[in-house]
């Protein structure tokens, strides 16, 4: 029996996504930690600012 492949895997476009970029690898943890501390420091800035 054949492997039933769908049209994305064969036009490559799922091999795109698994090819290794240059640049900087960031851990998921860090990303999301950054992006919480931005959002509490908008918050409480905008807390203190009043406009």
């Amino acid at each position: 029996m054949s492997m039933l492949r769908s049209p994305q895997s064969q036009a490559g476009i799922l091999s795109f996504y698994d090819a290794q970029q240059p640049g900087p690898k960031l851990n998921p943890k860090v990303v999301l930690i950054a992006v919480t501390a931005f959002v509490v420091a908008v918050l409480v800035a905008s807390h203190f600012i009043n406009f």
